[in-house]
């Protein structure tokens, strides 16, 4: 009855009976499957025009497709085709949808078709049908996504389609739980998504947070803490005011439900971190907790899951519950989250706002190396933010990391992101945000959200601990000569890296009154010795360059980061006369104007020529140089950063500024300079700027191509950038630079 020259009335009678038929298990579609051509027919059949007829065949392909035995032949019979040709109707019923992507469903569990179905065809419909009014729909596009998400390959496809938005959107929200199948199908999905380091953070800027699933036993250790008072997860107490305790304690009992937000100030974030702690306490205490996660790892998508996808608030609550418990493996999963998540201002806020802080300072001295690795990382990453910053310094780290730097068997990825932390602690320009973002405002004493509040109605006051300026002692602690003695051996010993950020915070220490005396006795000296005569600064290994030409240019840029902070530093230290009475300037001068020629990024070479500018000039003039520090200044770091800035700025003014002092260096006769433009590339984007720049700056730019034409080895290159031809549009036009494009192009070879 299935057959082509039947009538479709019969066909459809006959497709409907075989697919209920189907739906009494594997014996019956067995029996279907005896007769030979029965899949060709049935795909037929998803081109009819019958409501009722599409339902039935994409039914009873969804049934024998459920069976492994028959996959492969459903889908090599064009099954995947046909079904993509019919999500693409407009008018298709929800019925016709939930079995068409159903028997997708069946089919993505093999990994030879799911490359096949996530093409850039149905991949858009998946999307789409997540957003059907049925759930039953929603459930099966979840978990054709689900599925896929299990093949690497296709992640890149999924996430150009746009399918991290829709599916975070069931994980965020508040819903009833009918939703349950599509929830965990979005879950299972993003988690796969998740473990590429890339798409974890789309995933996380969704407002989800992936956390580690430790186990429920690992919440067996959680003690919380009893407290006769409350407090908010950072710390922050909350004090009774004079009227004192209810005589039966109901303002104890009842804080929450007395909390009017009317009167009380507080922020968002912080209403936030207590509803999230309050959940995950619950949870932990109750035994509930990672019981729905435990149970969808018993599944075939979940076995590999490590972690979970949780919305911000809860993730962020759990992540600092679980820095609360015993066990050594989840405190390094759940630092290593943190620091993953710490992506954003409102993601680091909401760590701080939590408690996370006083935490991971505490696990800071763990005498497990992981978890202090993984602590110093989180740490490193909460501390971008400047108010983060200053509580993290609140609760005390200085010391931690000071152990840290006077640890001589510390890994260097370790002291890497310590000296990353203390370099950001010790940062000058912090306080200076401090004053403008966070100080006060018009006069009047601006105070923060969770500052003091009273609120006559519950009888509380809020009062927020006291901020890091009123600690500012702990910094003293740095002015330790063992701190000040390592920091100078990693000048002369450690990796670029670890050379560069060693300098900053001297830098930093330099300004700190009393700290010269130290430094000086710790031999500066040889540290920016050591800095100033790197290897790949000195000696070219041409192996290396032309053979591994991306690890030289590494290794180069390291290097210029590291001469350029320790330039900085050389530049604060001869402030000091007494620092200036002890240094022997020949040599430093010697060792920068060889880095100035050196191969090292010319945007590197600003402090280094700021720095030898003014070591020439505390030293007073030299006579063995004959003072040529001001043109080598001049040809190998002002010509290039301006060339430079023709080259990339969007900005005309600036491009006019940079061409215009570029022709007064040129028209000053400095010796060499025409060739320093033409061998740092300025022809080129000179030629583009006279077509068009302003009329200030086609007359600069001109004004140096032809003393650039001065010599006959720039003809070609100037030709080449097609001179000639902008050259005559300006003399054809009669612009006001037509005399002067005139004598230009005489002195070319046309």
């Amino acid at each position: 009855m299935l057959g082509l020259d039947n009538d479709p009335l019969d066909r459809e009678q006959a497709i409907v009976a075989l697919w209920k038929y189907s739906l009494g298990g594997k014996k019956c579609i067995d029996n279907i499957m005896q007769f030979q051509g029965c899949i060709n027919l049935t795909i037929n059949l998803l081109n009819s025009e019958t409501n009722s007829t599409l339902e039935a065949a994409a039914g009873l392909l969804r049934s024998i497709s459920s069976i492994n035995l028959y996959r492969d032949v459903v889908a090599e019979s064009g099954a995947i085709e046909e079904i993509t040709g019919l999500l693409s109707q407009p008018c298709l019923t929800s019925e016709v949808k939930e079995q068409s992507i159903c028997t997708l469903w069946n089919l993505s569990v093999d990994e030879n078709f799911r490359v096949k179905i996530a093409n850039n065809d149905i991949l858009p419909l998946l999307i789409k049908s997540l957003e059907d009014e049925d759930i039953k729909v929603k459930e099966a596009a979840g978990g054709v996504l689900a599925n896929l998400a299990l093949t690497h390959s296709n992640h890149s496809s999924m996430v150009e389609a746009g399918v991290i938005p829709k599916l975070a959107e069931f994980l965020k929200a508040d819903i009833e739980d009918e939703y349950k199948v599509i929830r965990k199908e979005a879950r299972n999905a993003l988690v796969e998504l998740a473990k590429n380091e890339y798409y974890r953070i789309l995933v996380i800027e969704e407002g989800l947070v992936p956390v580690p699933l430790i186990g429920a036993a690992a919440y067996r250790s959680f003690t919380p803490a009893l407290h006769s008072w409350p407090s908010l997860p950072d710390g922050t107490m909350i004090e009774r005011t004079s009227r004192g305790p209810s005589r039966f304690g109901a303002s104890e009992l009842l804080l929450g439900l007395n909390f009017d937000g009317k009167n009380a100030n507080m922020e968002q974030a912080k209403v936030k971190a207590i509803i999230g702690r309050s959940k995950q306490q619950f949870l932990a205490r109750s035994g509930a907790i990672e019981v729905e996660d435990a149970k969808s790892s018993q599944n075939e998508i979940s076995t590999n899951c490590q972690f979970t996808l949780l919305p911000w608030m809860d993730g962020v609550a759990r992540l600092v519950l679980i820095l609360e418990l015993e066990d050594e493996l989840a405190l390094s999963r759940a630092a290593n989250s943190i620091a993953d998540a710490s992506i954003n201002e409102h993601m680091r806020n909401s760590f701080k706002e939590a408690g996370a802080i006083k935490h991971l300072v505490r696990l800071l001295d763990h005498k497990s190396n992981a978890i202090r690795l993984a602590v110093i990382g989180a740490l490193e990453r909460l501390s971008a933010s400047n108010g983060v910053c200053q509580t993290i310094e609140a609760e005390g780290v200085m010391s931690s990391l000071i152990n840290i730097l006077k640890n001589s068997e510390t890994s260097e990825i370790m002291m890497e992101k310590a000296l990353n932390l203390l370099d950001r602690i010790l940062d000058p320009s912090n306080e200076m945000k401090s004053m403008f973002y966070n100080g006060p405002v018009n006069g009047s004493k601006r105070e923060s959200d969770s500052a003091i509040d009273k609120d006559a109605s519950t009888g509380l006051t809020t009062k927020n601990d006291e901020m890091p300026m009123s600690i500012i002692n702990t910094r003293q602690d740095v002015l330790d000569a063992s701190i000040i003695v390592r920091l100078v051996e990693m000048l002369k010993h450690s990796s670029s890296n670890l050379k560069r950020k060693a300098a900053s915070i001297l830098e930093f220490l330099a300004i700190i009154d009393g700290s010269m005396d130290m430094i000086i006795s710790a031999n500066i000296e040889s540290g920016l010795d050591a800095v100033f005569q790197q290897k790949v600064l000195s000696e070219m290994d041409f192996d290396i360059e032309n053979q591994q030409p991306e690890v030289y240019a590494l290794q180069v840029e390291e290097a210029g980061l590291a001469v350029s902070a320790a330039s900085r530093l050389l530049t604060k230290l001869l402030d000091s006369d007494q620092f200036c009475c002890t240094i022997n300037s020949t040599h430093f001068t010697k060792l920068l104007r060889k880095i100035l020629k050196s191969n090292i990024p010319f945007h590197y070479k600003d402090w280094v020529a700021a720095c030898l500018v003014k070591l020439s000039s505390t030293n007073g003039p030299s006579l063995e140089f004959d003072n040529p520090i001001n043109t080598e200044v001049t040809l190998y770091e002002t010509i290039p950063r301006l060339i430079e800035q023709i080259k990339s700025t969007l900005s005309p003014e600036v491009q006019e500024a940079a061409v215009v002092e570029l022709n007064r260096i040129i028209s000053e006769g400095v010796v060499d300079a025409t060739r320093a433009v033409s061998s740092a590339g300025g022809i080129f984007p000179l030629v583009e700027l006279i077509e068009g720049g302003s009329e200030r700056a086609v007359e600069a730019a001109m004004s140096v191509l032809y003393n650039l034409s001065m010599d006959s080895e720039n003809h070609s290159a100037i030709i080449a950038a097609g001179a000639v031809s902008a050259l005559r549009k300006i003399i054809l036009s009669q612009r006001q630079q037509w005399k002067r494009a005139l004598h230009l192009l005489r002195a070319l070879p046309t």
